[in-house]
């Protein structure tokens, strides 16, 4: 998959995705990034621990997998931003990140909607 035309296509969902991005297991980049225009509210240093913490959060899912079947997304939501965590197989992670204000629904089923085209 391309993994920067699935996020770009994403980002084009609603003018509220501020963010996405797909990862590896290890937390390394594989395609996607910032909404052009649109200022990161975390340092870099602070970007890549919340990277990090995610890839630990998608791997412990993984290990409940057995008993609830595949984790689909997870979402969290701030005083700020929505932060979406997608799970790509076993292999990826897409963290997309959008205004407080987005349409919870509508992003989901776009985001999944791409996915499965893609």
């Amino acid at each position: 998959m391309d993994y920067d035309k699935f996020c770009s296509q994403i980002l084009d969902v609603d003018p509220k995705i501020r963010f996405a991005t797909v990862f590896d297991e290890w937390s390394v980049k594989v395609g996607g990034g910032m909404r052009e225009g649109i200022a990161s509210l975390l340092s870099e240093r602070t970007s890549k621990e919340l990277v990090n913490l995610s890839t630990l959060d998608w791997k412990s899912r993984k290990e409940m997998a057995q008993w609830l079947g595949k984790t689909k997304y997870t979402l969290a939501e701030y005083d700020k931003v929505k932060r979406f965590s997608f799970y790509l197989g076993d292999d990826y992670l897409l963290l997309v990140s959008t205004e407080k204000d987005c349409d919870t629904n509508l992003i989901v089923d776009q985001v999944i909607k791409l996915y499965h085209k893609n």
